[in-house]
């Protein structure tokens, strides 16, 4: 799930508890060509207000419109389907690609517990299902695993939430400070480690949360998942490498420091030296970032927060130079 749909949800707890009515829309089924894939999401306050997306925009025009004209009832049922696209002439009015087709749920939001469970869980870096019986407007909320996927199957929408993804930067450089801004933009949460206190100023709570202790310290601590990447920047092997080995064994889905081709090759090798397991050593990402001839600290980070979004959607590296050049 993508971790903007959770700000969805946190808006949806925020209002409920305000006491205002919400209604939730969820995209369960696409055909042909649609801008949402299934999972993603909308809520309608009961003023109109709007956060998320489930198309380019036209549809939630219309789902605003649903509101103001009382196609949605306030005594009707919990959860209704809806779905737009179904003729050419739909697909062109509601902004849809090559006549695609995608199917809502329009979930009229009662007891706010199980948001409150579901963001909770995720807050705590667990991944959960949530199940709506679309004839009742029932919520469960379970554990779920990495290989779970959205299903619908015309009376349960299962959805699965996994926590925000993570950045752990080792230094709080410079480059640090535009690869935080970046990742932030992008839905990262920001963590730092910098036991260095001269690097520490300047540095704003919106910007990044710092973990303390050591850098190996801090990849342990921050308990390292499937959903973290880490990147050293300090430019001092002390710390760089501290952090790395560490980090090179643990689960997190991206390993990365800074460096030239020459250095990278010299920092695995110190790596050899220090024990690491050559399948280890192999998933370190250096030189970091996609080859984009950047040269300045905000280029720079463009460059590696291009290759960390890659690799987290399954995109092939086509643009990193090969380390063998440095040989």
């Amino acid at each position: 799930m993508d971790s903007v749909d959770l700000n969805v949800l946190r808006s949806v707890l925020e209002w409920r508890l305000a006491g205002q009515r919400v209604v939730l829309y969820s995209v369960v089924q696409t055909w042909g060509t649609a801008p949402r894939a299934p999972g993603a999401m909308l809520a309608l306050r009961e003023d109109g207000v709007v956060i998320g997306s489930v198309s380019g925009g036209c549809v939630e025009d219309d789902l605003i419109a649903r509101l103001h004209d009382g196609r949605i009832p306030v005594d009707g049922p919990p959860v209704q389907l809806i779905t737009y696209g179904v003729t050419r002439e739909e697909a062109a009015r509601f902004g849809l690609p090559c006549g695609g087709t995608l199917r809502l749920t329009e979930e009229r939001v009662g007891d706010p517990q199980w948001v409150a469970e579901l963001l909770a869980r995720c807050e705590a870096h667990e991944i959960v299902a949530r199940s709506l019986d679309i004839a009742t407007g029932e919520v469960v909320v379970q554990s779920a695993s990495k290989s779970d996927v959205l299903s619908f199957d015309g009376t349960t929408l299962r959805a699965i939430y996994g926590p925000r993804w993570r950045l752990l930067l080792i230094g709080a450089g410079q480059l640090s400070r535009y690869v935080a801004e970046m990742a932030r933009l992008l839905d990262f949460e920001v963590l730092i480690c910098d036991p260095r206190t001269e690097f520490v100023y300047g540095w704003e709570e919106q910007h990044g949360r710092f973990v303390s202790g050591m850098p190996d310290e801090a990849v342990l601590n921050i308990q390292t998942d499937e959903r973290t990447a880490i990147v050293a920047l300090t430019h001092d092997p002390r710390l760089d490498d501290m952090a790395l080995l560490t980090a090179l064994d643990s689960k997190a889905f991206y390993v990365g420091a800074l460096g030239s081709r020459v250095n990278s090759v010299k920092r695995r090798e110190n790596l050899a030296e220090l024990g690491l397991s050559p399948d280890a050593i192999e998933r370190l990402h250096g030189p970091v970032g996609l080859h984009i001839g950047s040269h300045s600290p905000a280029e720079i980070a463009l460059s590696l927060m291009a290759e960390i979004v890659a690799i987290k959607n399954g995109v092939e590296l086509k643009q990193k130079k090969p380390l063998q050049e440095a040989v």
